[in-house]
């Protein structure tokens, strides 16, 4: 199974998008994608708290599905159920399942009602995803675990340890889903359970439970687990802020995959199940949007084809360029020459254009006109005073930048309100284009 990752932490794209996006994901060689929905799922009653104000209503959920369906994906849910609950625990209302209680993070595994909790949201989740018969519980980068109160009392009581207490957690959430749904098959994240001896992983038996997404292949084995699932990356894992996806480097980590799947026949009866294609939107609930969709779809295609044909050989690259319409893609450049024919194109464009000009040129503008500097610095602009003879030297120039960039920008935002919800809009303008546009905007005032 190759699954593309859908993360809707941040930047969710409007179901039309989606619609243009599954019969590309599957031409380029997925057959699954991973949803990981957070806040943007149509939670009801009790959890209603939990919708953001733009989340997906129930038919949009159904919408999603019938058109993975229609385009031969399998849709897997992801539902966190340990670490990455920032969006849960951000409220007041469930401030008391934190592990520690400055930080929104982690649960604690201890309170009664987390269990609770997460029973009513992964029943909710399921009963919309009746076609789905697997199911990602997370359990990735569980921070403080061990740090709460009810945690140290817990491990000097049993003499346990994070492992054995985050082990017990995991059982409990794999216990509800075995015996309530039956038949439905779990994946979790492997970062935790890389560093929980092959004696405590015996012990708990969640092997039977879930295949693992793993590198320390010999010691799941050891560990009784029969199948694993990678997971690469075709975005958001170059850092919190990147707003240009590079290329290269997301190549390079399929590359390195598939030298690991080559391994795995040595380590029988260990199976490969699937690779996950994984696409952070955000690092977490709080931080800043990474790559947006359109813009990292030229990596996204050459990740599926790479995996597809076990390497980026000649076919693959030609399968690329056909399907998005490219003439060609310069890898350490990471840009791709040709108008493209791929949904948001146009977006990835004019972030290109954002990404390489906008801040370069407004710089060079305010920074290398000596009349600017020399006749109107912020010490004339504060005390509104010059001489027109030299303002009017940079005056039309600046102003006609000021012109291209604006119109530039509602163009932008007009193609950027066909695929997102305002949210995203404002956030990315905001983040990405704002810095440096306000200070063009202000100097432009302040010369009128």
């Amino acid at each position: 199974m190759r699954l593309v990752h859908l993360d809707l932490k941040g930047a969710a794209p409007r179901v039309s998008y989606l619609e243009q996006v599954f019969p590309l994901l599957s031409q380029l060689g997925a057959n699954g994608v991973l949803i990981e929905y957070e806040d943007m799922f149509p939670f009801k009653g009790e959890l209603e708290i939990l919708r953001s104000p733009y989340a997906y209503s129930e038919e949009d959920i159904e919408q999603i599905q019938q058109l993975a369906e229609q385009h031969k994906l399998e849709v897997v849910p992801l539902v966190q159920t340990f670490g990455h609950v920032e969006f849960i625990l951000k409220h007041e209302k469930y401030q008391h399942l934190r592990e520690v209680e400055r930080f929104p993070n982690s649960f604690n595994p201890h309170a009664p009602d987390t269990l609770a909790l997460l029973k009513s949201i992964l029943s909710q989740v399921i009963e919309k995803h009746r076609r789905s018969t697997w199911i990602h519980i997370g359990a990735d980068e569980v921070f403080h675990l061990g740090e709460g109160m009810d945690s140290k009392n817990w491990m000097s009581r049993h003499k346990g340890d994070v492992g054995t207490m985050y082990l017990k957690h995991i059982k409990e959430v794999l216990g509800f889903l075995t015996a309530q749904f039956w038949g439905l098959r779990v994946l979790m994240w492997d970062d935790m359970l890389r560093k929980i001896g092959v004696g405590a992983l015996r012990v708990a038996q969640v092997a039977g439970a879930c295949p693992a997404a793993v590198q320390f292949l010999t010691k799941y084995v050891e560990s009784g687990f029969e199948a694993v699932w990678f997971a690469s990356a075709f975005k958001g894992t170059t850092g919190p802020a990147q707003a240009w996806t590079p290329l290269s480097s997301h190549l390079k980590n399929h590359l390195s995959w598939l030298k690991v799947m080559q391994a795995v026949p040595r380590l029988a009866p260990l199976r490969l199940q699937g690779v996950v294609l994984t696409g952070w939107q955000r690092y977490d609930h709080y931080s800043v949007l990474c790559e947006l969709l359109p813009v990292s779809i030229p990596s996204l295609a050459i990740c599926l084809q790479t995996l597809v044909n076990g390497g980026f050989t000649e076919e693959a690259k030609r399968k690329v360029l056909d399907v998005l319409g490219l003439e060609s893609v310069q890898l350490e450049q990471s840009t791709c020459e040709g108008r493209g024919a791929f949904p948001g194109v146009e977006i990835y464009h004019m972030v290109e254009q954002v990404n390489g000009h906008l801040k370069e040129s407004i710089l060079k503008a305010l920074e290398e006109e000596s009349a600017i500097k020399g006749w109107f610095s912020p010490y004339h602009r504060k005390r509104q005073f010059g001489n027109p003879r030299n303002m009017e030297s940079f005056g039309s120039k600046v102003l006609k930048l000021h012109e291209d960039w604006e119109s530039f920008v509602r163009e932008l935002r007009a193609q950027l309100e066909r695929i997102y919800f305002p949210d995203t809009v404002e956030e990315w303008m905001e983040e990405n284009v704002d810095p440096y546009l306000d200070q063009l905007r202000d100097l432009v005032r302040d010369y009128r």
